[in-house]
């Protein structure tokens, strides 16, 4: 076999060996104690973010739908947690349930009324530290033109320098709940849940 054939044959696994090298080189040495990660303003990366929503179907399974278009600014204080804050918008119109038809439904008057509430709206208004890994923060839902206060778990996945963004990222895992009847949706409760359930992973980049 010639060097050039041979060259040929194993540059693949070449390749597979350094390609395996840079990856491991690439994952960053996470911070995950809240005190441990940098202060500063924060916004949302929306290419690593997903907003999820969950609800009963007649108890037979969960429905889950998610939100593609949504922005969030984060504020972060780890010397003093409470002076943190988050501040986020949804676009409801861009509801998501891999269903055309069942969508356009959505964004009707009978459900989400996007037409009068394209937005919905969360400010904190307080942050605690519930543990080294875990912060709370307790804020205003405006959705449907009602403001209700609901409260916001956040598990801190780590903050590092990304190395292929060159921004240093903060992500998180975050979950919510609150009663639709509060803000006036109370269509088909009970066979559909009164009860939502929020799930959020998203990366914050410092600006």
């Amino acid at each position: 076999m010639s060097f050039t054939n041979l060259l040929f044959r194993i540059t693949p696994f070449l390749l597979v060996l350094v390609l395996s090298g840079c990856a491991a080189w690439l994952k960053p040495d996470l911070q995950r104690t809240i005190t441990q990660i940098e202060s500063g303003n924060y916004s949302l990366d929306p290419e690593h973010a997903v907003l999820l929503f969950k609800i009963d179907h007649m108890g037979f399974s969960k429905f889950v739908g998610r939100f593609n278009t949504f922005d969030a600014n984060l504020n972060y204080v780890p010397e003093d947690i409470t002076q943190s804050s988050l501040e986020a918008i949804v676009d409801m119109t861009s509801v998501d349930v891999n269903n055309d038809k069942f969508e356009r439904a959505l964004n009707g008057s009978f459900w989400l009324s996007t037409k009068q509430h394209p937005k919905a709206h969360f400010k904190t208004v307080a942050a605690e530290q519930i543990s080294p890994e875990q912060l709370r923060f307790e804020g205003e839902l405006t959705f449907l033109g009602v403001t209700k206060t609901i409260y916001v778990d956040v598990t801190v996945n780590g903050a590092a320098n990304n190395l292929l963004t060159n921004k240093y990222t903060i992500g998180f895992s975050a979950s919510a709940a609150f009663k639709r009847s509060e803000f006036g949706l109370d269509t088909f409760i009970p066979t559909v849940g009164d009860d939502i359930e929020l799930e959020i992973h998203a990366e914050f980049q410092q600006n």
